[in-house]
């Protein structure tokens, strides 16, 4: 690549603050004007957005107005370790713009060196020395005095002090480091959405386990209940079979079927400690410091505004992250293509040297100024290659970005979709219950009368708890599809919540206060 008339251009783009490389443009994206699920079809309570409305005014989990959730969920930010993890993660990045930013300026050093240098004799004698001295940056300088002997014939040590100080300064007039700068500023925030993302992670994991816990109550509860039902039936039984009107095999299936179930509400226990130590681990806490009370999975999910499509590009922190990245990394085609400039360096120096220790006197000074200014003249190809690189990477963060958004949208409607469809389904299973208990009832009274054989009971009762635990399922599901879904539409948080260019550099630590 040639270049003529250098200087006259680098003083143009020096005066004019040039940046070469792109600018940065948001990429569009295609956004949908509303939730398919939303057409039409939105449960009862759930209701779309107004403007602003669903951006936090409050923790998100607080919508489920429990006092449990609410103290668990408050210690995530605290002392949960992968959110401690991405806290550090911004802070190394803030470091990055710090680091870039001291490349903007000159570097200066200092240095203060002695050297003491020994003349034989013969050579002091015969009227004149050298001295060599060593300054502490590395430069030499020589002088040669003429003085009396003082030594005879032992020959003389001279020293000599010097104290120098370099002045060093890479002239940013491409703006590489600008764009350096600009590619870490972003990427910070990419950290800092990252942060929110991994924060809400684990919130709605938290929640996600909690509600699993309820349910694991709740299927306990449902199986010790039942458990005291075919404990009631055998001793039905077995009063029918010492009256004689019953046969010993319906003893040995009622105690079969309670055997069964007791074993069942045993192993809910697994679940039940499994889900403590996922809260546990979750709050930042050893399984063995916490212990949660039984907890029974009642009532529906409470409602909660849905965004419309547009909205979810500034309330999702992984959408935020994904649209940061791109700037950071089209700020790095700035940084490769000014590698095809000049490299311009000015570097002065200014000492003093001379035989006391401090040699500061005007007769004993020394400087000097340079300006270099360097450029590759053969590299085969190496810098169109950089560029080329750095082209593709941003162009990959835009089908990321794009691809990130799609998933988001497509998460909303599953979540929709999911409440929606089992909001029905457990009415249904709820009537179901209340059908199947109803021909429980029905068929013992039966059996007591002997008008039908104790198959019959036992197919009731089955059934009973077949459908309890379906519908139990059908709700578990419900919350946690709810969760899902707020975490689908950003928890509450907001774009704004993002820090700008002067917040990630000089904006507080993000670490919570522990």
């Amino acid at each position: 690549m040639k270049h003529s008339g250098f200087a006259p251009l680098a003083l143009a783009f020096a005066l004019s603050g040039c940046m070469v490389g792109p600018d940065y443009v948001k990429p569009p994206v295609l956004t949908p004007e509303k939730f398919k699920e939303l057409k039409g079809n939105l449960v009862k309570g759930w209701k779309l957005a107004a403007p602003r409305e669903s951006v936090d005014a409050g923790p998100w989990w607080a919508v489920y107005k429990d006092p449990t959730l609410d103290e668990l969920e408050e210690q995530v930010a605290l002392s949960n370790q992968n959110v401690a993890a991405a806290v550090e993660a911004y802070e190394q990045a803030r470091t990055l713009i710090r680091e870039a930013q001291a490349t903007l300026f000159p570097t200066v050093t200092a240095g203060y060196g002695t050297t003491r240098q020994y003349t034989g004799a013969a050579l002091f004698n015969s009227g004149s020395s050298t001295t060599t001295a060593t300054s502490g940056s590395g430069s030499t300088s020589s002088t040669t005095t003429t003085t009396p002997s003082t030594t005879g014939n032992r020959g003389r040590v001279t020293a000599t002090y010097t104290a120098q100080g370099t002045l060093t300064w890479t002239v940013d007039i491409w703006g590489q480091i600008r764009r350096q700068i600009e590619s870490n500023i972003a990427g910070a925030q990419v950290s800092a959405a990252n942060l929110a993302n991994a924060k809400l992670t684990a919130q709605a994991a938290l929640a996600t386990a909690y509600f699993n816990l309820r349910a694991a109550y709740s299927l306990r509860d449902i199986l010790e209940r039942t458990a005291a039902e075919y404990q009631r039936t055998l001793d039905i039984t077995r009063n029918q079979y010492k009256a004689g009107t019953a046969a010993e095999a319906d003893v040995v299936a009622a105690e079969t079927q309670l055997l069964a179930t007791q074993a069942q509400a045993i192993n809910t226990g697994v679940a039940i400690a499994q889900m403590q130590h996922a809260i546990a681990i979750l709050i930042g806490k050893p399984p063995a410091d916490l212990s949660l009370p039984p907890m029974r999975l009642t009532g529906f999910v409470p409602s909660f505004p849905a965004d419309v499509p547009s909205a979810l590009l500034e309330r999702r922190p992984d959408i935020a992250a994904a649209e940061r990245t791109m700037q950071e990394e089209n700020a790095l085609i700035g940084v490769a293509v000014a590698a095809y400039y000049p490299n311009i360096t000015l570097s002065a120096d200014l000492g003093f040297t001379g035989h006391v220790p401090l040699p500061f006197n005007p007769a004993h000074e020394f400087w000097s100024l340079s300006a270099l200014a360097m450029e590759t003249v053969f590299e085969g190809g190496i810098r169109s290659a950089q560029v080329d690189s750095a082209t593709s990477t941003y162009r990959e963060s835009v089908a990321n970005y794009r691809q990130t958004v799609l998933t988001a949208f497509q998460q909303v409607e599953d979540q929709l979709a999911a409440i929606r469809i089992q909001s029905k389904q457990l009415k249904v299973q709820q009537e179901a219950v209340t059908a199947a208990r109803k021909a429980v009832t029905y068929y013992l009274n039966q059996y007591r009368a002997g008008v039908v054989a104790f198959t019959s009971v036992v197919v009731a009762e089955a059934s009973l708890l077949a459908t309890e635990q379906s519908a139990l399922t059908t709700r578990q599901d419900l919350f946690l599809a709810s969760v899902a879904l707020i975490e689908a539409l950003g928890g509450g948080w907001d774009k704004s919540q993002l820090p700008g260019e002067f917040g990630v550099q000089t904006g507080p630590s993000l670490f919570p206060q522990r």
